[in-house]
C-alpha cells in the first residue's frame, strides 16, 4: 500500500459499514465516483487562509482568498510581512497579488475575508504607527481605505464589526493575537478600559461595548475566578446580525490550562448573557439566528461533545452526531441549508487530520480526506485544516502541509451534497 505521504484516504461511513478507498495524489482529480481534490496554491512559497468561519470565496465562487509567506516553524515578528492574494479558479488557479500586511498570526492570519454584502471588497488587518488598523480594499478598482481599528468578525450587512484587544490576546494566547504592541493593561486581571469593541466600517467609529471587568463581574458558579487573568477570543456574529457570541477565558497564575465560557450579546453590548457556562467550550458555529453548535461540555462533569445550544434564556440543548462526529474536537461549519456539517479532527496517532461531512438528518458521515500533518507542525505554528465552505456549498477548502509545506486545497463536494 502506498504511504500516507503519497495518497489521500477517504473513509465512507454508510449504513454502519466502512470502506477504505485510496484517492490519487493531491493536485490530481480523483476517478469518477470519488471525491475531487486538488491543490490550488503551490510553492516554493507557503499559502494558507486560516480560520473556518470567514468568507474565503467571493459571491461567484470563482475567486478564493489566501495568504502567502516565505517561512514556517517559528512565531512571526512585527517585521514579518505576508502577502495577500486571491486564486482565480477559472484561470488555472492563477495567484493574483493584492497587498501585504504585518499584523497576522498562524492560526487566523490577518482576518482576511470578503466583506459581507459586497461583491468586490475584501477586509484585513494591518498595523500603522503604534496601533492596529483594518484595510478595506476593492479587488477590481484597487482602491483602499483604512479603518483606524482592527476587526475580528463582521455582521452580514458588512457595516459593523466586533473586535477583541489583539494586544492582550497575543500575551495571553500566543498564536491568535499579533506580536509587536504590548498590552498596556497587562498588570490588570480584568481591566475596565478594554475588551470587545464595536467598529463601524463606514464611519470609522469604534466603541468599547463589553469590558473584561464587566464579563468577570458575572459569577462563575463552579468555583469563581480567584486571581485569574481574563481575555476574549473567537467572536462571531449570527446570520441575521442581531447578536454575537464570544469566548470568555481565564487562567489562574501558574495553572497549566485555562477555562472558557461562551457569552452572547446584542451588537451594542446590551443583553449580555452566558450561553455555555460549564467552563469547557472550544470551536463553534452559528446554525441560524438563535442556535450555536459548539464542541463543549454542558456542565463540568459532563462528557465533551458537539452540542446545539438555543440562544435564549433557558434555551434547549441537544447533542449532535453522537458516536459519529469526531473523535474529539473539530472545526465545525454548516453548509447552506444546514443539512450538512463539514468538520475536521486534530492529527491522530498516524499524524493524519481527517476532514469529513456529517449528514444531520441521517446521522451519516462521509470522510473527504485524511491529510498528513508532519510532527514539526505543532503548537503555535501548527497547520489545522480549518474547512471553509464556498458560497454555493459546492466546494470545501482546507489548509494542509502534507506536501512539503502548507498549501490550500479545494474539495469538490457537489455530487455529495447537491
Amino acid at each position: 500500500m502506498a504511504s500516507a505521504r503519497s495518497y489521500l484516504t477517504r473513509r465512507a461511513f454508510l449504513g454502519g459499514s466502512a470502506a477504505l478507498l485510496l484517492l490519487p495524489r493531491a493536485g490530481v482529480f480523483a476517478e469518477p465516483g470519488e471525491i475531487p481534490i486538488r491543490a490550488i496554491t503551490r510553492g516554493p512559497a507557503f499559502h494558507w487562509f486560516g480560520y473556518y468561519d470567514k468568507l474565503q470565496f467571493d459571491p461567484t465562487d470563482r475567486y478564493v482568498l489566501g495568504m502567502e509567506v516565505q517561512f514556517e516553524h517559528r512565531s512571526p515578528t512585527a517585521q514579518d510581512v505576508i502577502d495577500i492574494g486571491m486564486i482565480d479558479l477559472a484561470d488555472g488557479d492563477r495567484w493574483i497579488a493584492l497587498g501585504e500586511t504585518t499584523a497576522w498570526c498562524w492560526q487566523q492570519g490577518c482576518m482576511l475575508q470578503w466583506r459581507p454584502n459586497s461583491p468586490t471588497e475584501i477586509v484585513y488587518n494591518d498595523r500603522e504607527g503604534d496601533h492596529y488598523v483594518c484595510r478595506i480594499q476593492d479587488v477590481v478598482t484597487g482602491t483602499k481605505r483604512t479603518v483606524s481599528s482592527p476587526i475580528y468578525a463582521i455582521a452580514p450587512d458588512g457595516k459593523t464589526a466586533v473586535s477583541p484587544d489583539f494586544r492582550r490576546l497575543s500575551d495571553l494566547r500566543p498564536g491568535y493575537g499579533y506580536n509587536g504592541f504590548p498590552d498596556p493593561f497587562a498588570h490588570e486581571r480584568a481591566p475596565e478600559k478594554t475588551g470587545i469593541w464595536r467598529v463601524n466600517l463606514d464611519s470609522d467609529r469604534s466603541d468599547l461595548i463589553i469590558s473584561f471587568a464587566q464579563a468577570a463581574g458575572i459569577d462563575w458558579p463552579y468555583g469563581g475566578f480567584g486571581e485569574s487573568f481574563h481575555w476574549f477570543n473567537h467572536l462571531l456574529v449570527n446570520p441575521t446580525g442581531t447578536r454575537f457570541v464570544f469566548l470568555h477565558r481565564w487562567k489562574q497564575p501558574g495553572a497549566k490550562s485555562w477555562l472558557t465560557r461562551m457569552s452572547s450579546a446584542r451588537l451594542d453590548g446590551s443583553d449580555l448573557r452566558v450561553l455555555i457556562g460549564s467552563g469547557y467550550v472550544s470551536h463553534f458555529i452559528w446554525r441560524d439566528e438563535s442556535h450555536v453548535l459548539a464542541y463543549s461540555k454542558r456542565n463540568p462533569d459532563d462528557q465533551w461533545g458537539f452540542y446545539l445550544y438555543e440562544d435564549v434564556p433557558g434555551g434547549r440543548v441537544e447533542q449532535v452526531g453522537v458516536g459519529v462526529m469526531g473523535p474529539g474536537d473539530g472545526h465545525c461549519n454548516y453548509l447552506p441549508g444546514n443539512e450538512w456539517i463539514v468538520c475536521d479532527t486534530y492529527p491522530d496517532k498516524n499524524h493524519l487530520q481527517h476532514v469529513y461531512l456529517y449528514h444531520v438528518p441521517s446521522n451519516r458521515r462521509i470522510e473527504l480526506a485524511a491529510l498528513l500533518s508532519p510532527p514539526e507542525y505543532t503548537g503555535e505554528w501548527r497547520c489545522d485544516t480549518h474547512p471553509r465552505v464556498s458560497r454555493t456549498g459546492k466546494f470545501i477548502t482546507v489548509d494542509s502541509p502534507h506536501e512539503k509545506g502548507r498549501q490550500i486545497y479545494l474539495i469538490d463536494v457537489s455530487k455529495i451534497v447537491g
